[in-house]
């Protein structure tokens, strides 16, 4: 490959790098890798037939393993693995041995994932597990040790470690997968599911190239960090890139994550004009129209594969058939495994049909395909809360609410209000006022209309809360909200009556009415007062 350049100066070097990384992702079956590229090299102008990069270079091992690994990428091709793994055994070139223990590595994924799906039930089954992970990690840490990995099977190895839990160790090799060969999208994408926090994203060392610049832009949208995100991906259409459709489809989703629904739609729309059989991000395009309710689950556009196959699930689940859904997400996830909403979505499914186990189960599957995918740890909230094991419930919504459930397409506003609601039935009075003082915040904010009887219940909590902290002009100002609705009205006058005879008697207070919210002597942490004069619900 051609000496990387380091910026977007000269586009022309950055096409021909592109051409050269499809070829190399190409011969090995990294398909993903492959189509990014292309992608991205299509949106690129064309290069003159003078200006097409060199073919790689032919080694003697490469001439001596030509015939096997021709035979083997065959069957690879049409996903027969084992038979490719056993053509390719002995054979010593980099690219064989990289195939060899790539179709070993996913004829163990493709065992599990159609054990898992077929045998999606009781959570008693267990986690199926990927058999030829072990061995490939003893085979891969040996030639590591040598010094003996390409770029490529070092990102294998960092897979296969990842797989295994072995996090720290896989982040160490797919960065330095990353500096052998900076190009290959499939090591970034890998490297940034590991990445936890800027802090993180900070301490990596990575190579001084162009591609770092995508994966910046893809950490910022994954951490939320929406605004760098979008200035990102700003300057890579400025630098040439204005038309991919790659860069389009990272700002739709952008922008659906800071609930911009009329600008991601528009932005989709787009995408459909410029690419009509496109299926990626079609989960995120569907909860938008889902949310904008403007068109049903069908009218997409043409879509296909798996994308059919989940929209079917769909029409069944708004149909409320659940165990129709149920199967067609189930057929989803047969032609892709890695199918993230559909595992979400057949988590609610089967909570619809009241089989927690196996909606604990496909909850746990779509974490494993995104840990950073707020849905399913509200699921497993869900199905805990209804098992009546609060500890555990709280530990998801918590960790739904970390991943910014609350702003990030929960239109319903419910993240805020369980998390309230269980810290409420757990007695941590402070944390329970904090998040229905958010809940509070966000529905006035903006000025939508929700169910009355939810908001009620927070003003209720917050004029009691503020009340025992003797914080009496907020526990006022709560207590005139709730006569603004009926069901606490009658709660809200009684609070105020309560307040005007506290501030009458102010000199010989009752110790009743100020008792402490915990039964120990530990200092009571304070909520912030709740500014809703500046709020009209």
């Amino acid at each position: 490959m051609a000496a990387l350049c380091s910026d977007f100066g000269d586009l022309v070097q950055v096409k021909k790098q592109l051409i050269s990384v499809i070829t190399l992702c190409k011969e090995r079956g990294l398909l993903h890798s492959t189509k990014w590229a292309s992608e991205l090299a299509f949106a690129l102008d064309p290069l003159p037939k003078d200006e097409l990069p060199p073919s790689a270079p032919f080694t003697e091992e490469d001439a001596q393993d030509l015939d096997a690994l021709t035979l083997a990428k065959s069957y690879f091709d049409l996903k027969e693995y084992d038979r490719a793994a056993y053509f390719l055994k002995g054979c010593c070139s980099q690219k064989a041995y990289f195939l060899y223990m790539y179709s070993r590595y996913l004829s163990g994924e493709k065992k599990k994932d159609d054990e898992t799906v077929d045998s999606l039930g009781p959570l008693e089954k267990g986690q199926v597990r990927n058999e030829a992970l072990r061995e490939l990690r003893v085979e891969l840490s040996k030639k590591h040790t040598a010094g003996e990995l390409d770029g490529f099977t070092l990102y294998l190895y960092g897979v296969v470690l990842r797989k295994l839990d072995l996090l720290k160790e896989a982040v160490d090799v797919f960065v330095e997968a990353i500096h052998a060969i900076p190009l290959h999208w499939g090591a970034w994408l890998e490297l940034s599911n590991l990445v936890t926090n800027v802090e993180m994203l900070k301490s990596l060392s990575l190579p001084d190239c162009w591609i770092k610049d995508f994966f910046m832009a893809h950490m910022y949208t994954e951490l939320q960090m929406i605004k760098e995100a979008l200035q990102k991906y700003q300057n890579l259409i400025e630098a040439g890139f204005s038309k991919s459709t790659y860069i389009i489809s990272q700002i739709a989703v952008a922008y659906h994550n800071i609930r911009d629904i009329d600008q991601a739609l528009a932005l989709f729309n787009e995408l459909r004009d410029q690419d009509p059989y496109r299926i990626d991000n079609m989960d995120t395009f569907s909860n938008l129209l889902y949310v904008k309710v403007r068109y049903t689950i069908w009218n997409y556009g043409t879509l296909c594969n798996t994308s059919c196959v989940s929209s079917t699930g769909n029409y069944y689940s708004l149909r409320s058939q659940h165990e129709k859904a149920a199967l067609y997400f189930q057929r989803a996830l047969k032609l892709n495994p890695r199918c993230l909403g559909a595992w979400t979505l057949m988590g609610h499914e089967y909570m619809e049909m009241k089989n927690t186990p196996a909606a604990i189960q496909a909850y746990r599957h779509a974490i494993e395909v995104n840990k950073r995918d707020y849905r399913a740890w509200y699921g497993l909230g869900q199905t805990y809360e209804i098992l009546k094991m609060p500890f555990y419930c709280l530990y998801y919504y918590r960790k739904a609410h970390q991943l910014r459930a609350y702003s990030v397409g929960d239109v319903e506003k419910m993240a805020l209000l369980k998390l309230a609601k269980l810290h409420e039935q757990l007695n941590e009075s402070d944390d329970a006022a904090e998040c229905y003082m958010l809940y509070i915040k966000d529905i006035f904010s903006c000025g939508e209309q929700l169910e009355h009887a939810e908001v009620s219940t927070a003003l209720r909590y917050l004029g009691q809360y503020y009340f025992k902290n003797r914080l009496f002009d907020e526990a006022s100002l709560c207590a005139q909200r709730c006569c603004d609705y009926n069901d606490a009205r009658e709660e809200g006058k009684a609070l105020l009556r309560q307040i005007s005879q506290v501030r009458d008697q102010a000199e010989t207070p009752s110790a009743d009415l100020f008792a402490p919210l915990s039964n120990n002597n530990t200092p009571v942490r304070r909520v912030s007062p709740l500014n809703l004069i500046s709020f009209t619900p």
